[in-house]
């Protein structure tokens, strides 16, 4: 059955919404299903098959889907999504000098809604190959901008932190 495009995300977006009704192993045959109605390529239906299998604890299905979706082209703020969860669950794996490197390179990217946790989860990623102090600037940067106060002065701190060195 051929859906539209808005079809297909309503769907997807109203299944999102319902994850904690579903068992995990159903939770992800659900998102296989949708995903089944698009190309098996589909960057959208990889990027989605990755996400279920990530939140649902199976980072190492995960991590080869986000590749995927990724090398098949996926665009906009689902692409940034992809980039930083894939991050995520490679220094989760093990692999925490890739994590850094994937959000390094996201950080210099045009600035949207995601630049927050851009900045939170190469912090965990630094601390896990021993740059704690730059750890510390990414962190405290991000904090700065939603202080009520203080946000000029914070954001000098943090990038003493690592100037200090």
């Amino acid at each position: 059955m051929a859906t539209s495009e808005a079809d297909w995300e309503s769907r997807v977006t109203t299944l999102w919404q319902k994850i904690n009704e579903y068992e995990p192993d159903e939770f992800r045959g659900q998102v296989a299903a949708l995903a089944a109605e698009r190309d098996p390529e589909d960057a959208k239906a990889l990027s989605e098959r990755a996400c279920a299998n990530d939140s649902t604890g199976q980072g190492e299905q995960a991590a080869p889907l986000y590749r995927r979706a990724l090398a098949a082209g996926l665009e906009g703020i689902r692409r940034r999504r992809a980039v930083i969860q894939l991050a995520s669950t490679l220094r989760n794996l093990g692999h925490p000098e890739e994590s850094v490197g994937l959000l390094t390179a996201e950080v210099d990217r045009d600035p949207d809604e995601l630049d927050d946790p851009v900045a939170a989860f190469p912090a965990l990623a630094l601390i896990d190959v021993g740059r704690e102090r730059e750890a510390a600037s990414l962190a405290l940067g991000a904090l700065a901008k939603h202080l009520p106060r203080y946000n000029r002065s914070l954001a000098h701190y943090a990038t003493s932190v690592v100037a200090e060195r």
